[in-house]
């Protein structure tokens, strides 16, 4: 018989004693006597063979909302926040002129556009059924690391975690702190340590808010992504207003297949990855899979419903920006959007400037959100200090991360495609792709001292384990406890939570 593990040692020698009480018919006083000579094991045995007066208390049972796990928290309209906030940033507000700069066409760089969509939608199809095959948080990492193995995985790992996210995150940064201060400088640029330290503010902001709760964080993304669709709504409005006056010169077939600049095929690969790089983002959602709402439905609809929206705002932003804008003017703008809003907006030309900031606001939120999950998952799965892999042992979140931060045609045309594009950009700019690659190469050996290699010094071990203890102790922190669903139908047990006394003890 399996007793309770809710009952003390205490209430087993009451119980016991009840027990010795309750003789039955000419027992007498010999059976307290035999019972003084019992060993305790005899004494167990009995005491839990008799049936006892009450039953004890039962501790609560524990549900999925009381384990320590991430909260599926993400539902269909934030999953398209998530996906649509992080592929619009402020390119297509400050730059979008890559693609004509090396398309040589207006028309050209249209097709170009749509293109880019078409190729974004492949890629999403097959990052779909990859999220509902691997319900793994972490994005391309888990991908990469389930079919490639650790080695490949974690060079996706350390460039991103290296290079990728800390620079992205800090020129959208900067790019906010310069326009939300842009009109209190209007005839200059603002003060290099004013645009800083209002960075910096920023980013703490949003970092507390993604530290503290999963819901905050994904209504910031709602809020924000509305708000940059808003923007780029009023751009397209302006803009079909200005054909409606006949303000279309550069849209008629003449003029828009007019070519100042002869493409060649490495012109317009690079064409092809200026476009493609502006739907960058769209795997995104991938990377919280485990926290999204019924993923196998909701990971497909919001992808299908996202793409589509975004490549439809870009094109017709960019028709828009022509309606207003001979393709010189928008090649030598410096902010596309802002000289567009001064052309047609007059007094309400601060708009635009605003607008660049709620974008990349939002942009920062979703690149902490998302970023972070990808150093959890490089954690668990052992390529980042097991620090990372801990979460908040009440807001479920991974404070540790954020601090630190079909059918075969269709993939196999999205890989040759990107391969196409790899190179002509190798052959078009051997020096920037070739320091790319080696800095991708200088987690090799990281891998091997930090990864593959097990039997480390036991000096090594301790440091590591002080380190993460620590750790713990600064972010309140533990691994996420894992248990299937069965496991909510069954008595709570001491096991699944560490008491108070156990956490002071360590």
């Amino acid at each position: 018989m399996r007793l309770p593990l809710a009952s003390s040692p205490a209430a087993l020698r009451r119980s016991g004693a009840e027990g010795q009480g309750v003789a039955g018919p000419g027992d007498g006083s010999s059976r307290g006597g035999e019972m003084a000579g019992e060993t305790p094991r005899q004494t167990l045995r009995e005491s839990s063979a008799a049936p006892p007066p009450a039953a004890p208390p039962r501790a609560p049972r524990s549900s999925s909302s009381e384990r320590v796990t991430l909260k599926k928290e993400i539902g269909l309209v934030s999953a398209c926040a998530i996906i649509i906030g992080n592929i619009i940033g402020s390119g297509i507000f400050i730059s979008p002129k890559g693609v004509l700069e090396h398309s040589g066409s207006v028309g050209l760089a249209l097709i170009v556009w749509v293109i880019g969509g078409g190729i974004a939608v492949l890629g999403s199809l097959c990052y779909a059924e990859l999220g509902v095959a691997i319900p793994k948080s972490g994005g391309d990492y888990s991908y990469v690391t389930e079919i490639f193995g650790g080695l490949a995985g974690f060079l996706l790992l350390w460039s991103a975690v290296l290079i990728m996210y800390p620079t992205s995150l800090a020129v959208i940064a900067l790019t906010f702190s310069n326009y939300v201060l842009q009109p209190v400088f209007p005839n200059c640029i603002p003060p290099y340590n004013a645009s800083r330290v209002l960075s910096t503010v920023c980013l703490l902001l949003l970092t507390w808010v993604n530290s503290s709760s999963v819901r905050w964080a994904t209504r910031i993304q709602d809020i924000f992504t509305a708000g940059k669709l808003l923007a780029l709504a009023l751009i397209i409005t302006m803009g079909f207003i200005q054909i409606f006056k006949g303000n279309y010169e550069e849209l008629t077939p003449s003029n828009a297949f007019n070519f100042w600049m002869a493409p060649s095929v490495g012109q317009l690969a690079l064409a092809f990855l200026q476009g493609s790089f502006a739907f960058s983002g769209w795997n995104f959602l991938n990377y919280v899979t485990e926290e999204l709402v019924d993923p196998r439905r909701n990971l497909p609809r919001a992808i299908f419903i996202s793409i589509p929206l975004v490549t439809f705002v870009y094109t017709f932003t960019n028709i828009a920006y022509f309606t207003a804008m001979s393709p010189q003017e928008l090649l030598s703008s410096n902010a596309v959007a802002v000289t567009f809003g001064e052309k047609l907006l007059g007094y309400f030309s601060w708009v635009m400037p605003v607008s660049v900031a709620l974008s990349t606001f939002g942009g920062i939120n979703g690149y902490l959100f998302t970023s972070s999950r990808l150093c959890f998952s490089g954690a668990r799965e052992g390529h980042l200090p097991s620090l990372l892999a801990m979460i908040h042992v009440k807001h479920c979140t991974p404070i540790p991360a954020l601090l630190v931060c079909v059918n075969l045609l269709v993939p196999v045309t999205y890989l040759l495609f990107w391969a196409f594009l790899l190179i002509f950009s190798f052959y078009s700019e051997p020096v920037v792709c070739g320091i790319g690659l080696i800095i991708i190469l200088t987690g090799v050996p990281v891998f091997f001292l930090g990864v593959y290699w097990r039997n480390k010094p036991k000096c090594i071990n301790r440091l590591a384990e002080s380190m993460t203890y620590w750790g713990q102790k600064l972010c309140f922190v533990v691994h996420p406890q894992e248990g299937a669903p069965e496991e909510d139908d069954l008595p709570f047990t001491h096991s699944q939570l560490p008491s108070e006394k156990s956490l002071k003890k360590q």
